[in-house]
Order: structure tokens, then sequence, then C-alpha cells
């Protein structure tokens, strides 16, 4: 067995708390290896004045990484598995999905305790089309900001600006110990999470037999089942950063159920639908996910997703 692994990662504080904790569990699980990392910079991060909708790039936070991977010059890599492509590269392999940490977003709000009890047009942040079409579906009033960065540069960019609220992943904000912050952790009928929101996917070359040995140990069988869905839908729709689609899956006694938003930008359209069955493997879990791209398409999807991609 190897007796020591590079992993690659972003610099971004959240993308190195995820990158050292992959490193604990595996030193945890393997303490003859010694785990390092190798820190990386994405094109998502090096192109921070423009919205992500209008770069249309899928692989923003990933290609770069990937390609290290490729090369041989690190071991594995730690995503933040929303921004992964539903498509993995050809001799990549997703080898391990980790236990989710909680979905929901949550706002950040200087007076407000909720979204419905922010003022009349009031000014909200955020960098996401997904966030922007439910909030507007929910407050048409709302003046949404586009704002781009990691964590903290958001909270500080929110402290100096004649801002309201903006909205963030509640699990960037607790991994980095911003709870104190949250006004509210935001129900899901109201929003939705982006596919594969608060879990990590940890890739590596498909060939690399012991990496994929050791990374099974940190695998979470009901989160890789759930974001199996929610990523089946994702790939079916052709959605990436620049579409507003929400989905979030769960498990209840072996039923699995996902549901899942499309929105128009200005949320004046919305279709919402859900799907459940029994989910043993990632196959069972990958129908629930094309069924229910199906039955959303059928409602209006396509209308509003053709409609997105000739703006």
């Amino acid at each position: 067995m190897k007796s020591s692994l590079v992993i690659g990662t972003r610099s971004s504080p959240l993308a190195l708390w995820q990158a050292e904790f992959v490193k604990a569990e595996l030193e945890k699980n393997f303490p003859h290896l010694d785990v390092s990392l190798r820190r990386i910079k994405t094109t998502g991060d090096k192109i921070l004045d423009t919205p992500l909708s209008q770069i249309g790039d899928k692989g923003l936070f990933t290609r770069e990484i990937e390609k290290e991977l490729l090369a041989g010059t690190i071991d594995l890599a730690v995503h933040s598995l929303k921004d992964l492509p539903t498509r993995t590269p050809d001799g990549l392999t997703i080898a391990a999905i980790t236990r989710r940490e909680d979905p929901h977003d949550v706002l950040i709000a200087k007076a407000a305790e909720s979204i419905r009890s922010l003022p009349a047009n009031a000014r909200v942040a955020t960098g996401s089309l997904r966030r922007r079409a439910q909030l507007l579906h929910l407050r048409p009033d709302l003046e949404i900001t586009d704002m781009r960065g990691n964590v903290g540069t958001r909270f500080k960019k929110f402290d100096a600006e004649n801002l309201d609220a903006m909205i963030l992943a509640y699990a960037g904000v607790h991994r980095l110990g911003y709870d104190a912050h949250i006004a509210q952790v935001i129900a899901f009928d109201e929003m939705l999470p982006a596919v594969g929101q608060g879990a990590l996917g940890l890739e590596t070359r498909a060939g690399d037999a012991e990496t994929i040995s050791m990374l099974a140990a940190l695998n979470d069988a009901d989160t890789a089942l759930c974001t199996a869905a929610e990523r089946s839908l994702l790939r079916r729709l052709e959605g990436g950063c620049q579409v507003p689609i929400g989905a979030n899956a769960e498990i209840k006694n072996e039923t699995l159920t996902l549901t899942a938003v499309i929105a128009s930008l200005d949320g004046k359209q919305l279709i919402r639908a859900a799907h459940a069955a029994d989910a043993k493997n990632i196959i069972d879990a990958e129908a629930v996910g094309l069924a229910l791209a199906e039955t959303l398409w059928q409602q209006g999807g396509e209308h509003i997703l053709e409609n997105i991609r000739t703006l």
C-alpha cells in the first residue's frame, strides 16, 4: 500500500479546510500514510471580476486540478461536489463522496430575520443564478446584486457595501466558523440548494487502484446515493453554474426522495416537482434523477431552459 499521497486543492480558506479534513481522515484510517497538500489556482480563482453566469464554463474550479491528476503530480483532488461537472473526464473517477454537511442555504442579514421580513426593495447579494431566481420568485421586489469571492471576502464586502443581506451555503459558513452571523437557515420549500451542496467529491485516476481502495474508507453510502440522483438529474437537464436548477435528495427507510426546481432568471416561472423510489445502489439513484428530470422537462422546464440559453 502507498506510504504517501498528495492532495490537490484550491487555495481558498474553505478549500483548504476541506482538504485538511480529508487529510486528517486519511491519516486516521491509515496511520502509516504521509499526506501532503498541493495548492492549485483554477480559472475560477483567477477571474474574479465577472459573474459566473457570464463565464459559462462548467469546469471553472476543477479543470486545472484535473490536469494535475492526469499528469500524475497529485494523487487525488478534493472538490466541493457542487463545483464538479456531472461528466468526469476520461481517465478520472470520483472514488468517494464524504458524508454531507447540512445542504441548506442561509441568509446573512443586517437587520431582518428571514427573507420574507427583508424591507421592501432590499439589496441582496449572491453570485448564483439559482439563488437569484428563487429569491425573486419569493420576493419580486428585491434588488439582487452579484457577489463573487471566498466566504471571508464576501463577509468583508457585505460589511463594507450598502447591502441588506446575502445568501451563502450553510456548509461553508459553518466550516469556517461564521455561524453567529446566520439570520435564517432557509427552508427547502423556499430555496432548494445546488446539486451536491455540502458534500465533498474525492477524485483520482481511474487506474489508481491503491488510492481508490483507501478513499473507500471515506465514502458515505447515503450521501453517494443522494448526490448520484441529484447529479443524474442535472446531467440530463444539461445544467451548470449558469442555469437556475436546485435539487435535494433525502433517504428514509431505503426510499430516496428527490425534489428539484427549475426557474426563469426573473423568478416569474418556477417549476417544482419530486420523485421517490427505493434506491439500493447508484443505478437506482440515477434512475430517480432521470425520472424527475423528465417530469420537469414535460411540465415546462424545457421551455424555461431553452429561453435562458438563448440569452
